[in-house]
């Protein structure tokens, strides 16, 4: 990489980190008026919610928490459904950002030259697609830039990251939703 390229790479990511614990600092904050606001903007509370898991698919922070105030919020069934299309979107937009960084590095070129056997790392595998999500806080985020780095085909990665995806949002929102009722 050359050294004006790398220079930027590394001032977007001090940025993209930054920005990401402002916003980490101002959800944990002010997570009350976040809750009430997502349930009094009515159609707008849904639409928020998916804007702020794009918002996260961008930085290092997990939106797992996320997930649980949309099922307080919405319900175990509607807090399910927008985290899934969330979460999705923030998978998509996640493997385009591992495929670009493959691109800005030449990853291509470089992968043969990569140690203990990882030029060989199935990416692509239903199993690590699938599976690799449910790894608490970064499993997804990691299964998403490295199926973009490894140019895994579209659709495999699309229905994979939805089945899991789909499953975890079921979890985590069923959970947000019981732990509000039971105080």
């Amino acid at each position: 990489m050359s050294h004006p390229k790398k220079h930027q790479a590394w001032l977007i990511l001090g940025i993209t980190v930054i920005a990401s614990l402002g916003f980490v600092a101002y959800v944990a904050y002010y997570s009350n008026v976040i809750t009430l606001a997502l349930h009094k903007l009515g159609l707008f509370g849904p639409l928020l919610s998916i804007l702020l898991y794009a918002i996260l698919s961008a930085s290092p922070i997990p939106s797992d928490p996320l997930t649980f105030i949309n099922g307080a919020v919405f319900g175990p069934i509607w807090g399910s459904l927008i985290s899934w299309t969330g979460n999705m979107v923030a998978a998509m937009i996640e493997y385009v950002i591992g495929a670009k960084i493959a691109t800005f590095t030449d990853f291509k070129d470089k992968r043969n030259t990569l140690p203990f056997g990882l030029s060989k790392f199935p990416a692509d595998s239903i199993w690590f697609l699938m599976f690799g999500r449910f790894i608490p806080e970064f499993g997804g985020k990691i299964v998403s830039l490295v199926g973009g780095l490894y140019h895994v085909p579209l659709w495999r990665y699309f229905w994979t990251a939805a089945i899991a995806t789909l499953l975890g949002s079921i979890l985590f929102a069923s959970t947000g939703y019981g732990l509000v009722r039971l105080f």
